[in-house]
């Protein structure tokens, strides 16, 4: 896919690759600090999704949802560019049907998931 033009002055348009492959260079210790799965989310389709998949080697599925239904249900935020409503990047950590805890603005995108794994590791020390 072509980016939309002025995607790299858009704040937090870049960096979703980066952001997917260290959740991927992650996933084993994300895993043994407590996240029982990991999901991507797009408003890409399923084929795109699943190209990237692929390519990226990802461990965890890319969930797409074109029609927007779990935006319009937990109200998260989008942007448009170039005729396309995307999601912004955010990360929610769900246990038991609970949202626990969003990360959001997520920065920086390639650093991200090493976040997320620190507060994994606090919670769930907490929890013990």
């Amino acid at each position: 896919m072509d980016l939309p033009e002025g995607w790299d002055t858009i704040p937090g348009a870049r960096g979703c690759t980066p952001e997917a492959c260290g959740f991927r260079d992650h996933h084993e210790e994300l895993r043994e600090a407590g996240a029982a799965r990991v999901y991507g989310l797009s408003s890409q389709s399923g084929a795109y999704q699943q190209e990237l998949v692929d390519r990226l080697r990802l461990p965890f599925a890319m969930l797409s949802d074109p029609g927007f239904a779990v935006r319009d249900a937990l109200g998260l935020p989008t942007f448009t560019t170039g005729g396309m409503t995307l999601y912004r990047r955010l990360t929610m950590i769900v246990a038991d049907g609970v949202i626990e805890h969003v990360f959001y603005p997520v920065l920086p995108p390639d650093r991200h998931a090493g976040q997320v794994l620190s507060w994994l590791r606090v919670h769930s020390e907490q929890a013990r």
